[in-house]
């Protein structure tokens, strides 16, 4: 994966940089941090070397143990300056946060520290995010301080609104969570950097809708977040990710772009209008079986009740692996009640899908609306158990069985 640089400035928000630092060493890229002396004040180096396993340096005049390498690379035979060896070896530097002061540092050049030096001498993509009182925010100074980076080709990511440090203050100049901070790095890693770079990804998540009138629907509680998860992942590694939504109320993944459907019908549309282009289809989305056979043109009146007639909808999956190109990997989602195995063995050969992720929805506090879940992971031969995790890390253990089935396609292709 890339190597990434982490400048960390003094501000209160310094301790989402350690969630950051966690999240990129997760996702399997290498991490040096650097901080100033008054990131300090707010968490120490300790915490981020527990966490990316390696030194942190403050002073440009500091030796730098593992000679500007990074985790996981060997480290030179010889003993090179630290700053440059670092700007030089990383693919993107991400100061997070970046205090008003540190701005202004960075703006004027001023090369006073490990970070601000590094800063200077790193030809890679630079990005900002500044995180500050709103009023320090908002001053002329900051933002001419700002359009100056910008200009020079720096990327900035805006601060958010929300309760500020300072007690009873709300305002803009809260740091971003971490998880859309990574995305926005990883987006910006140059092309090389990553596994998955090339590699063309569609994935559809959420559930749809189907009118009876023009006020009720037919629906299922799919909340669009395993999708969601799959789309992160999928572009963390590099892919160029098409998501198609399906009545998905939550924001989609920084470079992620968006196809938002309603119905079953649509999803069908736009599913076939991307899939020739993809590499690999992930098809989280819940599409429904039926829908009404007749939509009432207003609103069913209550009074003496009404019969709804239903009609199937078209299977989405089989139709578009009935299409598929030589090479393209097919992952499909059953949602059953218990771990039916034999059942969604039978689904993946009726579907002609490469790989059944099987949800087994009887445990409420996991699946549907839950940022957690457990998975079975089942293919022709196998399956195998993926215990309860967080959806993003059920994500990885999905793409890891991807990148498998790529390359026994790939030798058999030879």
């Amino acid at each position: 994966m890339a190597r990434i640089l982490l400048g960390v400035s003094g501000g209160i928000a310094a301790y989402k940089s350690l969630e950051l630092a966690r999240l990129a060493t997760l996702a399997g890229h290498g991490v040096r941090v650097l901080m100033t002396e008054s990131a300090g004040n707010f968490v120490g180096a300790a915490s981020f070397e527990g966490i990316v396993g390696a030194p942190v340096l403050v002073s440009e005049f500091e030796r730098d143990p593992l000679r500007g390498a990074f985790p996981g690379d060997p480290a030179p035979e010889h003993d090179p300056i630290g700053h440059l060896e670092l700007a030089a070896n990383c693919d993107a530097y991400l100061v997070a946060p970046a205090s008003a002061n540190t701005l202004a540092r960075l703006a004027t050049g001023m090369a006073d520290s490990m970070l601000a030096t590094s800063f200077l001498a790193c030809a890679a993509p630079r990005l900002v995010a500044p995180a500050m009182n709103d009023r320090m925010y908002a001053d002329a100074a900051t933002q001419a301080n700002l359009a100056t980076l910008r200009e020079r080709g720096v990327e900035v990511i805006e601060p958010e609104e929300g309760m500020l440090a300072s007690r009873g203050e709300r305002g803009r100049g809260r740091l971003p969570d971490p998880e859309r901070l990574l995305a926005r790095v990883e987006a910006a890693l140059p092309t090389g950097a990553r596994p998955w770079d090339g590699l063309r990804v569609l994935v559809t998540a959420g559930g749809t809708r189907e009118p009876v009138d023009s006020v009720r629907f037919l629906g299922n509680r799919s909340s669009g977040r395993m999708g969601l998860a799959l789309a992160t992942a999928a572009a963390r590694r590099g892919a160029k990710v098409t998501l198609i939504a399906a009545n998905v109320a939550l924001p989609e993944p920084a470079g992620v772009r968006r196809v938002d459907v309603e119905t079953a019908e649509q999803l069908a549309a736009a599913a076939r209008a991307e899939f020739p282009a993809a590499h690999v289809l992930l098809m989280a989305a819940a599409p429904a079986d039926f829908r009404a056979a007749e939509i009432a043109p207003g609103k069913l009146a209550r009074e003496g009740g009404f019969d709804l007639k239903l009609e199937p909808t078209g299977d989405i999956l089989a139709g578009l692996a009935a299409s598929r190109a030589e090479g393209q990997i097919l992952v499909a989602f059953a949602a059953e009640h218990g771990e039916n195995v034999d059942r969604a063995r039978e689904k993946l050969a009726r579907k002609g899908v490469d790989l059944i992720v099987l949800n087994d929805v009887s445990d409420p506090s996991i699946g549907f609306e839950s940022h957690e879940n457990a998975v079975t992971l089942i293919d022709s031969t196998s399956a195998v158990h993926v215990p309860r995790a967080s959806k993003g890390e059920i994500a990885e253990s999905i793409l890891e069985r991807v990148d498998q089935l790529r390359s026994k396609t790939s030798s058999l292709n030879r």
